[in-house]
């Protein structure tokens, strides 16, 4: 299980959860989930990224929880959710399933937001049943569905074989990140970060990253390295923004236009001047600007009918 490390006080600081449950997946594997806000608000999922834990989303849920029930999870072997040997496309689905089964009521909308790796679940996830029930919107956030290491740009070379296999190294790495260092710092701003950031928000996300294990990063890299969920992109039916960071070296915005492209109801694309792959963390107020819109556009819009019906 990774060691819980965050920073403690300011914005970036996790709430303290309502309710903390554990959600089972298909396959036996058990997911650290969190609830935040009033029961009976309107619903927001967030979902993590490759390396990261529900500290990510720490300013969303601060913001959001005031009015808004949020609804947060470790992707397994990130956290506080165990590793397990099943590092998979599908099974990034099956949690996601477990999740929302496990703290959304038969039919309950909500609007799911999914960073990175987080993105691709929604999209491996977009033909399920329990994605389809529970879906009003979805936000995908600095995120791609394939070509995910031919098309990054963290290693300053020209497109071609040398830069796709330096990468694949790079992010492949089997070896332990270690201690939070001013080196350690300058290198995850220059690989994950825009120029920008502030060193809150690199510090933030170097004591996220730095937690997970090297052996988890290392069996995920590979499931990044070779995801394809072209077919998932087309599958996500329900109304369907795209936020991506112009500085983004990651998933550079060439991600975000394909994905808008593919989209069967795409709502809008934001490209956030200079801002790199951590965009909830380095654009906060916009990153929940957006979900408030969803929310209400398509969740308590939707309440409204239904009472308006009702009466």
């Amino acid at each position: 299980m990774t060691r819980l490390t965050h920073v403690k006080h300011g914005p970036y600081a996790p709430p303290v959860a309502v309710r903390e449950l554990a959600a089972v997946s298909a396959d036996g594997a058990r997911l650290h989930v969190e609830t935040h806000g009033p029961r009976e608000a309107p619903t927001v999922v967030l979902v993590h990224g490759w390396t990261c834990s529900t500290a990510y989303w720490a300013a969303q849920v601060r913001d959001l929880a005031v009015d808004h029930r949020v609804v947060v999870y470790d992707q397994r072997g990130h956290g506080r959710s165990p590793a397990s040997a099943a590092c998979t496309a599908d099974g990034l689905a099956d949690d996601l399933e477990a999740v929302l089964a496990a703290t959304l009521a038969p039919g309950e909308k909500a609007v799911l937001v999914g960073h990175s790796m987080g993105g691709m679940t929604l999209m491996a996830a977009a033909g399920r049943p329990g994605f389809q029930e529970h879906a009003a919107a979805v936000l995908l956030c600095s995120t791609g569905s394939s070509r995910l290491v031919a098309e990054s740009l963290v290693v300053p070379l020209r497109p071609g074989r040398l830069r796709t296999w330096l990468t694949r190294k790079v992010l492949g790495s089997r070896a332990p990140l270690g201690p939070v260092t001013p080196i350690a710092r300058r290198i995850l701003k220059y690989a994950t970060m825009g120029p920008g950031s502030s060193p809150v928000m690199v510090e933030a996300c170097a004591r996220i990253v730095h937690a997970c294990p090297a052996r988890v990063r290392h069996a995920w890299s590979h499931v990044l390295d070779s995801l394809d969920l072209d077919d998932g992109v087309r599958r996500l039916t329900v109304p369907t923004a795209v936020v991506v960071g112009t500085a983004d070296r990651m998933t550079p915005p060439v991600h975000a236009r394909a994905l808008a492209a593919a989209l069967p109801d795409c709502v809008g694309v934001s490209e956030l001047t200079g801002v790199g792959h951590m965009s909830p963390v380095e654009a906060p107020e916009a990153v929940t600007a957006r979900i408030r819109e969803l929310v209400a556009m398509y969740v308590r819009a939707g309440r409204d009918e239904l009472e308006e019906a009702g009466a």
